[in-house]
């Protein structure tokens, strides 16, 4: 079994360092030195993408002050699952070392994906997309709302809808995002957009630098053009569906489609003669 869902969320928002003594059954003075060649990233790691100066910096602490604080890793087989501390790892793997000091869990290795969307939450920077997916994964897996999730974390529900809002972007988009190249408030300002005038928009932030104020107004005058076209285009419409009814077709539109009733050879013929004369 999993996590205990009953007992909500919450008891796993306390201190990372004591949730994991409790749900893994961890005895903090009981510390392993393993090999990484036989440690297996955690599937369920919401962090994609790792700073390279960050983990060069983390190294150089590692190097001259040791691992403070060992990695978790669960055991199975003759391997092991990491659980949590894969900047940790990554640092010490840069430092050449083979070997890497843990606590070691057997515990049921169901409780991976909990234990690492807690851990990124509370203690690491996520990217705005990985934090999204992680607020996403959280909501499904407790089956919980929004609003619970603001109140166990202590974001305002609007900060949640708002990073969730992200990933409805374009996945080119939000691999930018991700990457840096494009800030989270730049991000928020094209959520909503037609995914043509997104990818106009996101073209423009890169080549033109446009601040977040910049894009705003960008932004402001598509989604005005746009109302107009929308408006001129719904006009248009009508008039030409009043002008087949009056030749005797009827039609009904369907966004920006219109659908022309032909239910005899009669109509058909003589929407064809109407044309041919164009």
């Amino acid at each position: 079994m999993g996590l205990n869902k009953n007992r909500g969320l919450s008891t796993l928002m306390g201190d990372v360092g004591e949730v994991y003594s409790r749900e893994l059954g961890l005895d903090k003075n009981q510390v392993s030195l393993i090999e990484i060649s036989k440690i297996t990233p955690n599937p369920f790691q919401p962090r994609k993408t790792f700073d390279e100066a960050a983990l060069n910096e983390l190294a150089n602490s590692i190097k001259e002050h040791g691992l403070i604080q060992p990695i978790i890793v669960l055991k199975k087989n003759d391997s092991f699952i990491l659980v949590a501390g894969e900047r940790r790892l990554r640092a010490t793997q840069i430092l050449g070392k083979e070997n890497i000091l843990a606590f070691v869990s057997d515990s049921d290795e169901s409780k991976l994906r909990e234990l690492a969307l807690i851990e990124n939450i509370q203690r690491e920077n996520l990217n705005p997309i990985e934090l999204a997916n992680s607020y996403k994964d959280l909501i499904e897996v407790y089956n919980i709302t929004q609003e619970n999730l603001a109140e166990l974390i202590h974001k305002s529900r609007t900060q949640i809808t708002n990073t969730l809002r992200l990933l409805n972007l374009d996945p080119k988009t939000q691999d930018l995002i991700a990457s840096g190249k494009i800030s989270q408030g730049h991000a928020k300002v094209l959520v909503g957009l037609d995914k043509e005038d997104e990818k106009v928009l996101v073209d423009s932030i890169l080549g033109q630098k446009l601040s977040v104020r910049d894009t705003e107004r960008l932004v402001q005058k598509v989604k005005n053009k746009e109302n107009t076209e929308d408006v001129e285009f719904e006009n248009s419409m009508q008039s030409l569906k009043q002008t087949l009814n009056k030749l005797g077709f009827a039609s009904k539109n369907n966004k920006k489609e219109l659908i022309i009733r032909l239910d005899n050879i009669e109509k058909i013929k003589k929407l064809t003669e109407i044309l041919n004369k164009f």
